[in-house]
């Protein structure tokens, strides 16, 4: 595996979620740098050494609700 992606949302409670497709991995964190700390040693943790894919993509998922 060369690419890993994980679908980033805003939590209700503050912070953010983030979960792997294809893969059971599952972090979050307060901020964004946090997280992305979070998920990195999530993937290393995951992974044999030596297996872990060599690219992290993060794809924000963000709702916004406008009023006319």
């Amino acid at each position: 595996m060369t690419e890993i992606v994980f679908v980033v949302e805003q939590a209700p409670e503050g912070g953010f979620t983030a979960r792997a497709l294809g893969e059971s991995i599952f972090t979050e964190a307060d901020t964004e740098a946090q997280l992305r700390v979070a998920v990195q040693d999530a993937v290393h943790c995951h992974f044999d050494e030596g297996k872990s894919p060599k690219v992290i993509r993060l794809h924000f998922v963000r709702d916004e609700l406008l009023l006319a």
